[in-house]
């Protein structure tokens, strides 16, 4: 397994200690990859020197000030799967993680069912793209992370009062999603993890009101929902730091229909390692998915909550991954293929 070295490209510098943690317990040789300062040369002969690249970088970036290093990833992974590198969540996977748009077309494409949406590329055009949807609407920047940007708008003329006071933020790449806010049945969003393409473990998560956003990021800061004059700015909670905020997180088994569902859309996403999210649409009684998220970062208390730490079977994953690369014996450069 030491012949060649597996490399973890990160961009936030507290999340994955765990990981790293148990990849030192066992003694495995890792270098770690800061993706916010970074270069490399695409000629390089990726394949010599490591047998897997673990792609961890967050599309919540920009709100640290690292939004170059979205964009600088989506070469990285191209130019290490042409070289032959084995890359957990490669490039398809991350073109998916930032995108919530690709995210909508692939759910189409499987004849998955999600919220009504639009997709817009400047402010003006977001009335005319909410004309057919049921309101209230949300507003959702096409590259997402911790709810930035997310707005609710109760009515048509709230939304045109935020298009003409410029209050309408379209994200880093100016393209948006104007989409019906579902009422979720029970008071709770579904989030299913996958790993290896298969179902992992599943949880319910019980936001407090509608201090959270309807794509919640698995590491997040809580921040305070604001509400003026039928807009509000969703505000969202954090797993891993729900002993702390008293989120109500329990663990359950989707029915086999959402689980074979799930494991399709992280086929088709070709992601290694996802969580998929979605809600019970209490108008309707329909399971409605709403977002993608090939960066997961497990859930606090997690032996408690699941009965196991999920980073244990993660590293069993990577070790298995990197017995085929270096043993020549299925070496592939993503989830499928």
């Amino acid at each position: 397994m030491n012949k060649k070295q597996i490399a973890v490209y990160y961009e936030h510098p507290d999340w994955f200690r765990p990981l790293f943690a148990e990849l030192e317990r066992r003694e495995m040789t890792f270098e770690k990859i800061d993706a916010a300062h970074h270069v490399y040369n695409p000629n390089e002969n990726f394949a010599a020197k490591y047998a897997l690249v673990f792609n961890r970088m967050s599309a919540s970036a920009y709100l640290r000030g690292h939004g170059n290093a979205i964009f600088h990833t989506r070469g990285l992974l191209a130019s290490l799967e042409k070289s032959g590198v084995r890359v957990i969540n490669g490039y398809d996977a991350f073109q998916i993680e930032i995108s919530k748009a690709l995210q909508c077309a692939l759910f189409s494409s499987l004849g998955v069912k999600y919220p009504k949406t639009r997709i817009i590329n400047s402010a003006e055009q977001a009335v005319a793209a909410a004309e057919d949807l049921q309101f209230p609407v949300v507003v959702k920047p096409n590259i997402g992370g911790r709810g930035a940007g997310i707005i609710k708008f109760d009515a048509p003329h709230n939304l045109q009062t935020a298009v003409d006071e410029n209050l309408i933020d379209l994200g880093i790449d100016s393209t948006a999603l104007v989409q019906e806010f579902v009422p979720k049945r029970g008071e709770h969003i579904n989030r299913v993890e996958t790993l290896g393409g298969k179902f992992f473990y599943a949880i319910k998560i019980y936001p407090q009101g509608e201090n959270f956003n309807l794509c919640p990021a698995e590491i997040c800061q809580i921040e305070d929902a604001q509400q003026t004059g039928g807009i509000s700015e969703i505000g969202e909670m954090c797993l891993t730091d729900a002993p702390k905020s008293n989120l109500q997180i329990e663990a359950f088994e989707p029915p086999t229909e959402i689980i074979e569902t799930v494991e399709r859309i992280v086929a088709a996403a070709k992601i290694d390692v996802g969580g998929i999210e979605y809600l019970i649409d209490d108008r309707t009684d329909e399971p409605l998915f709403y977002d993608i998220n090939a960066l997961s970062n497990f859930v606090a208390d997690a032996r408690n909550l699941i009965g196991f730490d999920p980073h244990e079977r993660l590293v069993d994953f990577l070790e298995q991954e990197i017995e085929k690369c270096v043993t020549d014996i299925g070496c592939r450069s993503s989830a499928v293929g």
